[in-house]
C-alpha cells in the first residue's frame, strides 16, 4: 500500500505557472506507475497526466500537453507536475494516483489516491 499526499496548489492568474508536487510513504514508490487527475465543482473526475515506470513513458491530456510536464523522482518518493500558460478552465482539484499495474488514463486503472490540491486560475 502507498500513501499519498499532495501540495502546492493555490491562487494564480492566467498565462501563469504553478507545481504540484506528491510525496508518497508506503511500499516501493518506483514500483507503481502514477498519474494525475483533476475535478472541478460539477464535473467528473478527469484525465491530466500519468508517467510508467523509470519514466519511460508518460501520457498527457490533450488541452494539457505542452503546457504541463508530469515527473517522478524514485529517490525521493515524489511525483511532481509543473503546470504553465494556466487558464480558467485549468481550475479544479487536482490528484495524484498510483497504480501496481498499467499506466491509464482511466481513473478505474488506479489503486491509490492523494486527499487533493485545490488549484484556481483566474481570469
Amino acid at each position: 500500500q502507498v500513501q499519498l499526499v499532495e501540495s502546492g496548489g493555490g491562487l494564480v492568474q492566467a498565462g501563469g505557472s504553478l507545481r504540484l508536487s506528491c510525496a508518497a510513504s508506503g511500499r516501493t514508490f518506483s514500483s507503481y506507475a502514477m498519474g494525475w487527475f483533476r475535478q472541478a465543482p460539477g464535473k467528473e473526475r478527469e484525465f491530466v497526466a500519468a508517467i510508467g515506470w523509470s519514466s519511460v513513458m508518460t501520457l498527457y491530456r490533450n488541452s494539457v500537453e505542452g503546457r504541463f510536464t508530469i515527473s517522478r523522482d524514485d529517490a525521493k518518493n515524489t511525483l511532481d507536475l509543473q503546470m504553465k500558460s494556466l487558464n480558467p478552465d485549468d481550475t479544479a482539484v487536482y490528484y495524484c494516483a498510483a497504480s501496481r499495474f498499467r499506466v491509464s488514463r482511466s481513473a478505474g486503472g488506479y489503486d491509490y489516491w492523494g486527499q487533493g490540491t485545490q488549484v484556481t486560475v483566474s481570469s
